[in-house]
């Protein structure tokens, strides 16, 4: 390539000597200037037929040469962000996780692709989520960088870890709007002295405080977490897998057996109250032909029969949260939910969210992969049990699959 860079150079140089020696021609008689006329065509000729396409070439070289050193310089920093050892995270301005690498993964115990497009103040302890979005919501407005503490949802055996987070604004090419780097620091040494984040005197976050340390009690409290969410998913699939009893009618306003089978592995065990609302087929649905919820299963405690019936006989139209996540397809994750509205109101009008004290719900839609929504499965947790969070909402996002292929339409 340099060498033809070179050859380039030495003709337009040659090429510019003749030009001026053309320019001279103006002095020359009327009746002498034909052949100066004639050698300027030939050198406007020249520069068509040679010099023009070998510059077009050089440009088209540097281009590509550009595009291909810019792909490799992108494939380094995506391997960067992948593997570094610190959490970071890439969040829109009201804290929705574009990007979360490997470290993140660990931390908040949920895979990459079922974080993004999820607001990460969902694992964090509802305290200080208003600031969070509020210190990320600054950063974007290129306010200047910012850092504060944040402490993750409690775990059975206290409260969450304690982190120090760092944001900076980025706006990432080929990308709408700033973004807003942020980078999470565990353990004593990402706090000052005086900034370390205890209870009586303890470290909350430390994980070198020897055998007995809280960080190993909470490794710990991981680990049995996850093996319990497996030894669920594994009784949940065991039940749908079980099929229809012999023998068993079929209840026409009810789900299949196997699926109610599955749902009271969930009652109590994993969640106070479950409600179910079913799909109905198109035809039977609405004018637009997208078919309807109707409800067809209501489980929660066992002396809790009025409420019981109070959910039972909503129609599910009227609860907005189950219409939208059946309308987008998308969960919903909440933590003291806000909108007390948000699962209607019962028969007097009061709501539903209120009369069974809920703390935190889970809303996810039932559909395979790519599929139609078949149902909505709404989780209630209430008074003091432990709010949901991201990982065993990421088991019921995988539980969901399993309930829609069982309540898929034969006809289908």
């Amino acid at each position: 390539m340099a060498g033809v860079e070179q050859s380039a150079g030495g003709d337009l140089t040659d090429f510019r000597k003749r030009v001026e020696e053309l320019r001279s021609a103006r002095a020359l008689p009327s009746q002498e200037q034909q052949p100066m006329l004639d050698a300027a065509l030939f050198e406007l000729q020249h520069v068509v037929d040679v010099l023009l396409p070998r510059y077009e070439g050089l440009a088209a070289a540097g281009r590509s040469n550009g595009s291909r050193a810019g792909t490799e310089e992108q494939q380094l920093l995506r391997a960067l962000f992948q593997r570094t050892p610190c959490v970071v995270a890439l969040l829109d301005p009201d804290t929705v996780v574009r990007r979360l690498n490997f470290a993140g993964t660990i931390l908040f115990g949920m895979r990459a692709g079922y974080a993004t497009g999820r607001p990460l103040t969902g694992s964090m302890a509802p305290e200080i989520r208003a600031a969070f979005r509020s210190q990320v919501a600054a950063v974007a407005r290129n306010e200047g960088d910012r850092s504060m503490v944040v402490r993750l949802l409690r775990t059975p055996d206290g409260p969450g870890e304690p982190l120090r987070v760092t944001m900076t604004a980025l706006r990432p090419p080929g990308e709408p709007g700033t973004a807003v780097l942020t980078v999470f620091h565990t353990g004593r040494g990402a706090f000052p002295s005086h900034e370390i984040p205890s209870i009586n005197g303890t470290w909350l976050g430390d994980e070198q405080q020897g055998d007995h340390g809280e960080g190993q009690r909470a490794h710990l409290a991981e680990v049995k977490q996850g093996a319990e969410l497996m030894d669920l998913l594994d009784d949940t699939a065991t039940a749908l897998l079980s099929g229809q009893p012999a023998g068993v009618a079929v209840k026409a306003d009810g789900p299949p057996a196997a699926v109610e089978r599955a749902l009271r592995e969930l009652s109590g065990r994993f969640a106070d109250w479950l409600v179910l609302d079913e799909m109905t087929p198109a035809e039977e649905g609405g004018p637009d032909g997208s078919g309807a919820l109707r409800r067809t299963l209501v489980l929660g405690p066992d002396d809790s029969e009025d409420l019981t019936a109070a959910l039972a006989g909503q129609d599910p139209a009227r609860c907005p949260l189950a219409e939208d996540v059946a309308r987008t397809g998308s969960s919903a994750l909440q933590v003291r939910p806000d909108d007390v509205a948000a699962f209607g109101h019962d028969a007097q009008g009061a709501p539903l969210l209120v009369r069974t004290s809920v703390t935190s719900l889970l809303c996810v839609p039932l559909r395979e992969a790519g599929g139609p929504v078949r149902g909505v499965l709404t989780l209630f947790r209430t008074g003091a049990r432990q709010a949901f969070s991201l990982p065993e909402a990421g088991v019921v996002d995988r539980m969901s699959r399993h309930l829609a292929l069982a309540l898929r339409d034969p006809r289908s």
